[in-house]
């Protein structure tokens, strides 16, 4: 196969996940353009062809992240259920989705493990949780609660969202037990 035929099937996607792969496997370091090509099987010279240079590719993943878990993954919540309560449950059921979640989980730990050292990364992450906290927030102002208050609700459902994806201790059946509690707790008012 020629150079120019491996550039025409090589999509500016394939490096964006082979990229993705490197950096769940081995942190940013070993997201390098040498690694990848020889990866994937071409020369330096294909990646040139999708990318300016490796910040360009950063950023692509960044994006590439973004758009999936947290762009695609809201519009899917919002048009699985009109209800709330229903909205609420599946953002909660979101650490329990099997290996899709498995393999969200390995990918959010990398970029949050980059963010603590990158600013590009540390700024992709601050409006992933933004847009997300903003999306549960409104579910639980749908639901009633002040506006301050459902971003306080939405914070801490956030919070136990990373933690059950991050963590995962227990059995399935305590993990679904610590699901539903978390979901009355949070849907009850105060006082």
């Amino acid at each position: 196969m020629t150079e120019t035929a491996t550039r025409e099937q090589l999509t500016p996607e394939r490096w964006i996940d082979a990229a993705t792969e490197l950096l769940v496997d081995g942190g940013i370091d070993r997201v390098r353009v040498d690694l990848l090509a020889r990866e994937l099987g071409v020369t330096r010279g294909s990646f040139y062809w999708h990318f300016r240079d490796r910040e360009d590719l950063l950023r692509h993943v960044l994006e590439a992240w973004r758009q999936r878990a947290t762009e695609q993954l809201t519009a899917r919540l919002e048009s699985a259920a009109t209800d709330p309560r229903e909205q609420v449950k599946d953002v909660l059921s979101l650490p329990f989705r099997g290996r899709a979640a498995v393999r969200a989980a390995r990918i959010e730990l990398a970029i949050r493990a980059w963010a603590r050292r990158d600013a590009m990364a540390r700024q992709a992450v601050d409006e992933a949780d933004a847009a997300r906290i903003g999306y549960i927030a409104q579910v639980f102002s749908a639901l009633g609660f002040p506006i301050a208050e459902a971003r306080q609700r939405a914070w801490l459902v956030y919070s136990y969202l990373i933690a059950e994806s991050l963590v995962a201790g227990g059995s399935a059946a305590q993990r679904e037990e610590r699901r539903r509690f978390v979901e009355r707790l949070l849907q009850q008012p105060r006082g």
